[in-house]
């Protein structure tokens, strides 16, 4: 390939194929009102790839111009200069052509949160929900901001992936881990998420959107805060509820206390299939009860290692729960988690110790109790597998706390 275009392509695999992580890019905006007035964005480039991208520049929604930027490796900033006021909304790498973090500035954050849904390419709309995402995971951004332009925008977002990773991030990062332990925040933002479903239902009953249809139920199910809808959606026939939707009714059910072993054992006798088994055990793992906790944890670590692949993901995924009533009986088994893990790696082999790091991690433990322990258990020889995952992990790990100790205005 270099011999026949002319090009360094040993240098190009280098700075893509065997660099890890992505660069960053940031932008900041100035204007100029001295002569003729113009506007000029610096951008400021922490990495070591080459990049070639657009700067999309934005009159509110309306698209008013594209600026092609080149970066060679290193290359710490290079400038744009523009004649005219600086657009409403500048966004770096507009059309997602290379692959780096990018930053919104502050002007530009504040339009995105008023036309983010407007935009009309949903490249561009990915692009910025992206960096929000990442802002927010690198505390740049209040969590709380994330969820207010999720509950404004998604309602009307025509895109179906975007909504599902914009949900699966507010869900499982924001409201599961930011916030676990943290009320009545967390409370706060499950009522956003019930609120957004329910505006997100009803326009894909208008448009006939069976897809997010879909999303909103799972999302109400996972928001709910109280037993008595879910209770009213388990029992209603007439919503066409299929086995998956019924267990996952039944999870949070379990999460908040609101069923027992009888009807969860009851449940899985009506799906005998391979998918009520595991339903089953993701719920019995998730009763907020100590003997349920403790045969959990005895199925999970156990030497005689009785559970499938399949069964120890889905009791592992059951256990951790971030509910305020969960913690005290969840916290003597942080300690634990982590000789545990390092038992089932050795003895079960590279997918249970990736699932062991994934799956049955504490995460909802955003401590420095939990991060000091995780650090001192890669300090030991370990699998490769659970060490490479673990590694993972506790990067999120420290991620998360900075989110947590920020103390945002």
């Amino acid at each position: 390939m270099a011999r026949a275009s002319g090009r360094d392509v040993h240098a190009w695999a280098d700075a893509w194929l065997r660099t890890s992580g992505p660069d960053l890019l940031t932008p900041t905006v100035t204007e100029h009102t001295d002569h003729d007035t113009n506007w000029t964005l610096t951008l400021e480039h922490h990495g070591n790839r080459p990049h070639r991208l657009h700067i999309g520049a934005y009159d509110g929604a309306h698209h008013r111009a594209t600026h092609e930027i080149e970066l060679t490796a290193g290359q710490p900033t290079t400038t744009l200069t523009a004649p005219g006021n600086r657009p409403d909304l500048l966004i770096v790498n507009d059309g997602d052509l290379t692959y780096a973090k990018v930053r919104l500035d502050p002007r530009s954050w504040t339009t995105a949160q008023n036309v983010l849904s407007q935009l009309p390419d949903p490249l561009s709309r990915t692009v910025v929900w992206n960096a929000a995402r990442d802002m927010v995971r690198d505390a740049e951004l209040p969590p709380h901001a994330y969820l207010e332009a999720a509950r404004h925008h998604l309602p009307t977002e025509p895109e179906t992936a975007i909504v599902e990773s914009v949900l699966a991030f507010a869900t499982t990062q924001i409201t599961d881990r930011y916030l676990a332990g943290e009320e009545p925040a967390r409370t706060e933002a499950l009522t956003l998420l019930t609120e957004l479903a329910t505006d997100l239902a009803h326009h894909a009953t208008e448009r006939q959107d069976n897809a997010k249809h879909l999303i909103a139920q799972r999302t109400a199910i996972r928001s709910a805060t109280g037993e008595t809808p879910l209770r009213t959606w388990l029992a209603d026939d007439t919503t066409g509820h299929d086995p998956e939707l019924r267990w996952r009714i039944l999870y949070r059910l379990a999460t908040l206390g609101a069923t027992d072993e009888t009807e969860i054992r009851a449940e899985a006798e009506r799906d005998p299939s391979a998918q009520g088994e595991e339903g089953a055990a993701r719920c019995l793992a998730a009763l907020p009860d100590p003997e349920a906790k403790a045969t959990a944890w005895h199925a999970l670590f156990d030497p005689a290692d009785t559970l499938s692949n399949y069964l120890f993901t889905a009791t592992a995924q059951g256990f951790w729960q971030p509910e305020e009533r969960q913690r005290e009986l969840l916290r003597p088994y942080v300690e634990r988690y982590f000789p545990a893990a390092a038992g089932v790696a050795t003895r079960r082999g590279h997918a249970l110790a990736v699932a062991t790091a994934r799956h049955a991690f504490p995460h909802p433990f955003t401590d420095h109790t939990t991060l000091t322990l995780a650090e001192a258990a890669l300090r030991e020889p370990l699998p490769q597998a659970l060490h490479r995952k673990l590694t993972d992990e506790t990067d999120d790990l420290r991620r998360a706390l900075r989110v947590r100790e920020r103390p945002w205005t």
